[in-house]
């Protein structure tokens, strides 16, 4: 069946010159993507690369790391890694898994707590008193060192793992408050109001609702607690004197110290370091970044 319409024919010989626009939109959207996924894709081999040469360089005598600085090492000195735990990077690293955890877990505890006030109950005060909890997001470590050192000598608590605990958890209390309140207020009260009446209180409330609603939340706080509390290194220079009670950063700085010709032990110890929260970020990526996009926009 054939038309004789000319604005038809004038369309038609249109698409035949210029193309499809549907055609044309698809194309767009596959060249957006695949440049999307080229510059993702050079970023990700920005960040793994370092990380994979740094594991590979701990396998490296000294003249492999220097005569073959971006190659794989031709001979691959495993025992690197046993030396550089046996120098003492496996005793800080245990100081450091114990000081990292015992943080987490009271920032967790005592944040998602007064998370969980601040965004269902409604009392006098409350607006100041979470002004005052946010406001120690303006404190840098940095200007209360002085201070803190001066008050752990006074309290007995100087040269002890408490020295390191407690300023950790301070400092990481407010911004793990903000982060899993915002969160809170997005989880709908209703469930509270049908466990309330089916005979639930406020704690039981807490356990069974809000902490298991609120796991995203709460695995992106651990995560960003640990790399903090990990990575901190004047904290652990300035409070902690006895080499028996220092965390892993301060620990690779004696290692540079004792081994400054043996870089390939050196560079196995960071390695032993950077391992942990490697981990932890690829196990609980899924839960931060969901965590994260949540608690960003609520409240």
């Amino acid at each position: 069946m054939t038309t004789n319409n000319p604005v038809v024919k004038t369309n038609e010989i249109k698409e035949i010159k210029t193309g499809s626009p549907r055609l044309s939109l698809k194309v767009k959207n596959r060249i957006f993507q695949t440049g999307v996924l080229i510059w993702f894709s050079l970023f990700a081999l920005v960040i793994i690369y370092p990380i994979i040469w740094l594991g590979l360089s701990g396998l490296k005598s000294n003249a492999d790391f220097f005569l073959n600085t971006w190659s794989l090492p031709r001979e691959w000195l495993w025992e690197n890694y046993k030396a550089a735990w046996d120098a003492g990077i496996g005793h800080f690293f245990l100081n450091s898994v114990f000081i990292t955890v015992i943080s987490v877990v009271t920032v967790l505890l005592l944040g998602s707590m007064a998370a969980y006030g601040l965004s269902r109950f409604q009392f006098k005060g409350q607006n100041i008193l979470l002004m005052i909890i946010l406001s120690g997001l303006m404190l840098a470590p940095q200007v209360s060192l002085i201070p803190l050192y001066k008050l752990l000598q006074a309290i007995g608590l100087y040269n002890t793992y408490w020295a390191l605990i407690l300023p950790y958890v301070a400092f990481q209390l407010p911004f793990s408050i903000f982060l899993m309140r915002s969160y809170f207020l997005s989880i709908p009260k209703e469930l509270e109001e049908s466990a309330i009446i089916d005979g639930c209180n406020s704690w039981k409330v807490y356990r069974h609702i809000i902490v298991p609603m609120g796991k995203p939340i709460i695995a992106s706080c651990a995560l960003l607690t640990g790399m903090n509390v990990w990575n901190e290194f004047m904290f652990a220079l300035v409070f902690v004197e006895d080499s028996a009670l220092r965390t892993i950063p301060v620990g690779l700085m004696n290692l540079r110290s004792q081994l400054n010709t043996n870089f390939g032990i050196q560079l196995a110890g960071l390695a032993i370091s950077a391992l942990p929260m490697i981990i932890a970020y690829i196990v609980f990526q899924k839960q931060f970044v969901r965590g994260l996009s949540a608690g960003s926009v609520k409240g």
